[in-house]
């Protein structure tokens, strides 16, 4: 289902930028199956944390030094023990399972922080 329109200013206040996961770990402690990331945005942002049920469709060495799209401007939100400070981004992979999704990754090398447009 297409959700309703919305205009381009809408969007234009979504920051979606490209990072680096520089470091994955488990995390148990979540309700459901997901890996806490770093993820190195820059020097204008930094490295930010992200909670994400990925687990079913990525592994561990598989997501270091991936280079993923995010959004860095949502508030930041507490997932048990772990702070996530920004949204990672990507589409579900078919099998309707809430968690079951992968990561949106650009096709070429692009510097960290680069803007999603």
């Amino acid at each position: 289902m297409i959700k309703p329109p919305i205009d381009f200013a809408d969007f234009t206040k979504v920051d979606i930028r490209i990072g680096r996961v520089v470091r994955v770990e488990d995390f148990p402690q979540a309700k459901k199956p997901a890996y806490k990331l770093w993820i190195d945005f820059g020097s204008e942002i930094g490295v930010k944390t992200s909670s994400a049920q990925i687990v079913k469709n990525h592994t561990k060495d598989e997501l270091l030094n991936k280079l993923v799209a995010c959004v860095v401007n949502f508030l930041e939100k507490q997932v048990g023990p772990f702070t996530s400070q920004v949204l990672t981004l990507g589409p579900d992979d078919g099998t309707e399972e809430p968690s079951n999704w992968v990561v949106l990754t650009p096709i070429k090398e692009v510097p960290l922080g680069s803007v999603v447009k």
